[in-house]
C-alpha cells in the first residue's frame, strides 16, 4: 500500500496496519541497549546531583526574563551523535517555566496527590494511584495515553523520591521501573501485552523535577529522559512523528499541566 493509500485509509486504518505489523514488534531493548541507557541515565543524575548541591546552581542555565514573561522555554539535550544504541533511541528533553504567585510547598503537595493527576495532566494521564507511600518516598501506578498519528496506551510504574535543598530549593525524581503497553484498553478484550508482543514505542521514562521559589513565584525546571526502539527503514514517515516527537510534546505537556495547575 501507498503512502497516499495510507494517508486515504485514514488514522484509524493506519494505526490498524501499525498494530498488525510483525515489523513494529519490538520486544524489549537488547542488553547494550538498556547498558547504554543506563550509562546516559547515570551521567545525568550526576550532573543533577552537583547542581542541586548549591543554590547558585539549582536550575539549569536559562533566561529567566523570557519566563517572567509568561513564555516555556524547551531544549533538545540529547547529544547528537550518540542519541542512538543497538535499535534504540535515547530522547533528553528539558524545559522550564515560571509560575507567579507560587510556592514550593504547592508543587510538592501538587506531586504528591496522584488521584488528581487524571484532571491536572488530562488528557494524557488516565489513572494514578500510589502503592506505598514511605515519608519522602512513593511507589506509583499510572495508566498514560501517548497520541500523536497512532495512539498508545501504556501502563508504568515509578519510584518517586523527594528532596529540598532549602525552603526556595527542591527536586523531585521519578525512575520508570515497569512500562507494558496495553492492548484494547477500555474494552472487555483488553490486556498487557507480553514483551515479545510490544512495540517499543517507549521502554523507559525518567522524569527530574527541579524548582526555585524566587523573583515572587516559582521557577519549574523538567528533564524527561526516554529509551524507545529505533524507526525501522521504510517506515520512518509514519511512526518517525511518534517515537521522535513524543517525547518533547509529553515534556511540555507535564510542564504546561503543572503551571496551570499552581496558578489555580
Amino acid at each position: 500500500m501507498s503512502r497516499d493509500q495510507y494517508r486515504r485509509w485514514g488514522v484509524g486504518g493506519a494505526t490498524l496496519l501499525i498494530l498488525a505489523s510483525g515489523a513494529l514488534v519490538a520486544e524489549e531493548p537488547t542488553p547494550a541497549a538498556q547498558a547504554g541507557f543506563n550509562a546516559y541515565v547515570a551521567r545525568v543524575e550526576s550532573r543533577l546531583a552537583e547542581q542541586h548541591q548549591s543554590a547558585a546552581s539549582f536550575l539549569a542555565p536559562v533566561d529567566r526574563a523570557r519566563l517572567r514573561n509568561g513564555e516555556v522555554i524547551i531544549e533538545k539535550l540529547t547529544p547528537e551523535p550518540g542519541a542512538e544504541l543497538p535499535g534504540a533511541l535515547i530522547h533528553d528533553w528539558r524545559g522550564t517555566a515560571f509560575v507567579p504567585g507560587a510556592h514550593g510547598e504547592d508543587f510538592v503537595r501538587l506531586l504528591k496527590d496522584l488521584p488528581a493527576y487524571p484532571r491536572v495532566f488530562a488528557p494524557e494521564v488516565l489513572s494514578a494511584g500510589s502503592v506505598v507511600r514511605e515519608g519522602d518516598r512513593i511507589e506509583a501506578t499510572l495508566r498514560v495515553k501517548q497520541q500523536h498519528v497512532i495512539t498508545v496506551v501504556l501502563d508504568t510504574d515509578y519510584d518517586i523520591s523527594f528532596s529540598q535543598l532549602d525552603a526556595a530549593h527542591g527536586s523531585s525524581l521519578l525512575r520508570s521501573t515497569r512500562v507494558v503497553e496495553i492492548d484494547a484498553p477500555g474494552t472487555a478484550h483488553e490486556r498487557a501485552l507480553s514483551a515479545s508482543e510490544q512495540h517499543g514505542f517507549l521502554w523507559q521514562m525518567n522524569l527530574y523535577w527541579s524548582y526555585e521559589e524566587r523573583d515572587g513565584g516559582l521557577y519549574l525546571q523538567l528533564e524527561s529522559v526516554s529509551l524507545s526502539r529505533s524507526i525501522p527503514t521504510g517506515l520512518g514517515w509514519l511512526i518517525g512523528p511518534f517515537v521522535e516527537s513524543v517525547p518533547k510534546e509529553s515534556l511540555e505537556f507535564t510542564l504546561r499541566g503543572a503551571q496551570n495547575a499552581l496558578k489555580k
